[in-house]
């Protein structure tokens, strides 16, 4: 069986299972995060159809991260997953996804989604099957152990990897992946910062006017926002991903669960990342 290892494991995240599963659930508690360890519905999912999520560092993102993880939690346990996440590493194909094995981490292997892979992949001409963007990025990779935390092996999923962001790519890719989980038990995650090292109010107020843009579900709105006021998230594509898959699922509603800063964790307000865990529901 193909296995990816884990890349930022001892690095993003801590590296072993019993001081992982301990930051995991710190995330969650701390006065950042929801504030307690979520119990697990048993149920399918409800209403909830995606959410985004930030990918730095657990010790600066994990308890925004930690909203849309605790809102998944109550809400029930999906089959599958789409995590959509940006290529920082410049490897790899433009739209870069995997179609089997599985991905390690401390809290063991989850499993891909093949056959819900090659229907995405089946219903858009960009996506490319290539395992190579995907073994050094960090952005799909730090939404799993959340995941495992919350469901162990219980779930499969599909990762793809965006180096093109533009609004039409981003819009394709998420009407494929619409296509391929209507009328299933699913979920999408679009992995993202925020605005990158700049001081706090600066990056509040940019985040402000991305972020509300995000919760009208207007993605020509949000990547107007982004290229008029110079908003540097780095996962905009996947979020514009997920807003076009979220109009053909029927969401109705796109509420910000949590924003923060990592000037709100360290006390250093000079040079901050935003992250925001933003909730799409029917």
């Amino acid at each position: 069986m193909k296995v990816r290892r884990p890349s930022r494991a001892g690095e993003f995240y801590a590296g072993t299972v019993g001081s992982l599963k301990a930051q995991i659930e710190e995330c969650f508690t701390h006065r950042l995060g929801p504030g307690k360890i979520p119990h697990v519905s048993e149920k399918t999912l409800q209403t909830l159809v995606g959410f985004v999520s930030p990918h730095a560092g657990y010790m600066y993102s994990g308890p925004v991260a930690a909203h849309g993880y605790y809102s998944l939690a109550m809400e029930g346990k999906p089959e599958v997953i789409a995590i959509f996440g940006p290529n920082h590493t410049g490897q790899g194909s433009g739209i870069s996804i995997m179609s089997e094995g599985v991905w390690r981490t401390p809290l063991g292997d989850a499993e891909i989604d093949t056959e819900t892979a090659n229907k995405i992949m089946r219903g858009s001409d960009i996506i490319d099957l290539d395992d190579s963007a995907h073994t050094l990025e960090h952005s799909i990779e730090v939404q799993l152990p959340f995941l495992q935390y919350l469901y162990n092996a219980a779930f499969k999923f599909v990762p793809i990897c965006f180096m093109m962001q533009d609004l039409d790519s981003s819009r394709e890719v998420g009407r494929a992946a619409a296509t391929a989980l209507k009328n299933r038990n699913a979920l999408i995650i679009a992995s993202s910062d925020m605005t990158h090292y700049e001081p706090q109010k600066i990056a509040e107020k940019k985040d402000r006017l991305a972020i509300e843009a995000i919760e009208k579900m207007d993605e020509e709105q949000f990547y107007s926002v982004l290229e008029d006021n110079g908003i540097t998230a780095c996962g905009y594509g996947p979020i514009i991903a997920l807003i076009a898959a979220a109009k053909m699922l029927d969401v109705r509603n796109a509420k910000l669960l949590k924003y923060a800063t990592s000037g709100n964790v360290t006390g250093d307000f000079s040079a901050v990342v935003g992250y925001a865990s933003i909730a799409f529901s029917r």
